[in-house]
């Protein structure tokens, strides 16, 4: 058996998670890709290993944790602290979760926002919050059922590329 180093396992102690290392790095970025292929977006990913190095790890600005199966990573989640006024503390926004098709049904997904809200109550975080894409019924329906709320109501904006760089001029 390999031998993987695991932050916990989960209280049944059948899923194991471990903080991302530097060394990860290229399967972050496999995992980023696989993601965006589902969501029909591949065009749009520009990251690179060396971004992700210096966004992840040298400037600490956010994490990754992976869910494994018999020490090989079958899911991951990216994310990081943003800020309630309202609640007057941090709490938690989960910019991608993505588990392989082949470990789909299986508990991985649930497992890794439980893990992820273990860590939000470990540090005192207000919140967990997320964006799902409209068409994507498996993933509402799977949310819905473990008790997220859509957020009705609010609209979210954006802006990237060029307006942002003609806005900070």
């Amino acid at each position: 058996m390999q031998n993987c180093i695991m932050t916990r396992n989960d209280i049944m102690g059948n899923m194991e998670f471990r903080y991302a290392v530097e060394k990860d790095i290229p399967l972050i970025l496999q995992f980023i890709k696989e993601l965006a292929e589902y969501e029909k977006m591949l065009d749009e990913v520009i990251a690179t290993e060396a971004l992700l190095k210096e966004w992840i790890f040298e400037k600490n600005k956010a994490e990754v944790i992976f869910a494994l199966k018999d020490c090989r990573e079958v899911g991951f989640a990216l994310f990081f602290h943003n800020f309630s006024t309202f609640l007057g503390r941090a709490g938690i926004y989960l910019e991608d979760l993505y588990v392989k098709p082949a470990y789909r049904g299986k508990g991985y997904g649930k497992g890794i926002l439980k893990e992820l809200a273990r860590i939000a109550a470990e540090r005192g975080c207000g919140r967990l919050e997320w964006w799902c894409l409209d068409w994507n019924k498996p993933s509402i329906d799977f949310y819905l059922s473990l008790g997220a709320e859509p957020m009705n109501n609010w609209t979210v904006y954006r802006i990237t590329g060029d307006t942002l760089r003609e806005l900070s001029e």
